[in-house]
């Protein structure tokens, strides 16, 4: 038996949404905020937002017939089937378990996503932020609980509104991350709102004592040795990109301007132990997919694939200014996800999810790859050797991140399921050696569908330990955390966690120790 407590929906503020996405000072500095206005006054409205080896002989997690999977393209993929918002926060305390967790495991997993109090929204990445979590100690889950990131984008009981575009305006529903001691949730633009993990309710905007002035994108690196926490944000007016380093006590120390040609959507970068890593694509600022996204045309988003813009990438030393990056060409793609970089030498490493082309005629999310970008030769005559590293089509990569931004093996990733009528559909989780090409693989062939693996330390030794996701049980419409060992993936689960109720497709998490 499960005891849940259910809480009512909040309803989210339509008006503060459309000030972040279309209207204010963003626009205005395009030149394009009375006709962003015109859009909002004409009633249109919008709602806020290698080869593996091995395969798992493990039991599903249940074997009731599945329900056929339906997919409506007069509809968006993101208001259906599992990628669908939930609408309820929930309190679950008596939690069904298979298997058995271990019990060095304490502490709670925690993952954001995107997830709109109103029920719609015009884009799967426009929707509110709401973060899951399950609370393990002793070899038991403590409680699952899902809570709205209470931003001013989000109208609660609690009185916030909307305010002007950026800074804490905006839906944080991207990442949860864990730095100097707390659990900060961040979007694409604007400032990181802090979250307790005692119970995931929000503390607040968190803007590093005052000292951030500019966005804070969702994919910090922390370095492992220094423990300082590298980041940065884009935006659509200048400075369109800033490079930020917080010391390890969280104290912002430093803040460049880097240069870059325009308003590009620049979502991840990388380190190494001395360098800063950007990648730029030709993925520009589209002040008239804004327009469309205010007036509520599904699908709508402000950015568009332009080729002509080209991809670089761009190399940043620590101990050098903003304007010091050097910028290389490169054939145009995009990434969403880096893996990890290292220096090899004098040569650096870059582990990419390299995409041919997002948001353009051919698709929204065409299928990225494991590609290896080498980048060799001394200052201003570097050149990039681009090298695929395996024909499995996966993303939202995970590692070990006592490893960031040094030499490492394993990574692990959200498969790409091509056997289903919608557009874009997770699959299982796939593990890649780095060093070898070798893999294995949690493969549930369509029963679940998993999304981002996350590394949980268990001993001192590279992927020594566990990596946990939530998935989508389909024949049940209820979701499982499930737990496995990090380097036998193909033995499948080694316990789950049965969950009341779904938790939707989302983006990344981390984990919080006790």
């Amino acid at each position: 038996m499960r005891h849940d407590q259910m809480r009512n929906s909040p309803e989210a503020d339509r008006r503060a949404v459309l000030r972040l996405l279309g209207g204010g000072a963003v626009l205005a500095a395009t030149g394009a905020a009375a006709e962003v206005l015109a859009a909002c006054s004409s009633g249109g409205g919008v709602a806020p937002g290698g080869a593996a080896s091995g395969a798992t002989n493990a039991a599903p997690a249940t074997s009731a017939p599945l329900p056929p999977e339906t997919y409506d393209p007069s509809r968006g993929y993101w208001m259906q089937g599992n990628f669908a918002p939930v609408l309820q926060e929930t309190d679950a305390t008596t939690l069904e378990i298979t298997g058995a967790i271990p019990p060095a495991l304490a502490g709670v997993f925690v993952r954001n996503g995107s997830n709109p109090a109103m029920g719609d929204s015009t884009h799967w990445f426009l929707g509110d932020g709401m973060v899951h979590g399950v609370r393990l100690e002793g070899g038991k889950a403590v409680w699952y609980r899902n809570r709205w990131v209470a931003t001013s984008m989000l109208k609660r009981t609690n009185g916030l509104t909307g305010g002007p575009p950026g800074q804490g305006t905006n839906q944080s529903n991207v990442s949860a991350f864990l730095h100097a001691g707390k659990l900060l949730t961040s979007g694409e633009v604007g400032f990181p709102y802090r979250i307790d993990p005692k119970d995931l309710s929000t503390v607040g905007v968190y803007d590093f004592d005052g000292r951030l002035t500019t966005s804070m994108t969702a994919h910090p690196k922390i370095d492992p040795v220094t423990g300082k926490l590298h980041f940065f944000g884009y935006g659509f007016a200048p400075p369109f990109l800033t490079y930020h380093v917080a010391d390890a006590s969280g104290r912002l120390e430093r803040s460049e301007t880097v240069p870059v040609k325009g308003a590009t959507m620049i979502h991840d970068f990388a380190i190494t132990d001395r360098e800063a890593i950007f990648w730029e694509g030709p993925v520009l600022f589209d002040i008239q997919g804004a327009v469309r996204m205010v007036k509520g045309e599904k699908g709508a988003f402000p950015f568009r694939w332009d080729p002509s813009y080209g991809s670089r990438l761009g190399i940043l030393p620590f101990d050098q200014p903003g304007s010091a990056v050097e910028w290389i060409e490169m054939d145009p793609c995009y990434v969403f996800h880096g893996v990890n970089a290292h220096r090899d030498g004098d040569r650096i490493v870059v582990d990419v999810c390299r995409i041919p082309e997002v948001f353009s005629e051919k698709g929204d999310l065409l299928p990225s790859a494991v590609h290896r970008w080498t980048v060799s030769g001394p200052p201003g005559q570097r050149r990039i050797a681009d090298e695929q590293r395996s024909d499995v089509q996966m993303d939202l990569p995970g590692i070990d991140r006592r490893f960031a931004g040094r030499p490492y093996r394993h990574a692990w990733f959200a498969m790409i399921d091509h056997d289903t009528p919608f557009p874009f559909m997770m699959g299982g989780v796939y593990r890649l050696d780095a060093s070898t090409g070798a893999a294995d693989m949690w493969d549930p062939k369509g029963r679940e569908r998993a999304g981002e693996a996350v590394f949980v330390p268990g001993g001192d030794g590279e992927g020594e330990g566990w990596v946990m996701t939530y998935s989508y049980d389909r024949a049940r419409d209820k979701s499982d955390l499930v737990i496995f060992d990090a380097l036998a993936m193909a033995k499948g689960p080694i316990a789950r966690v049965h969950l009341p109720v779904r938790v939707p497709f989302g983006f990344h998490g981390t984990w919080v120790p006790a």
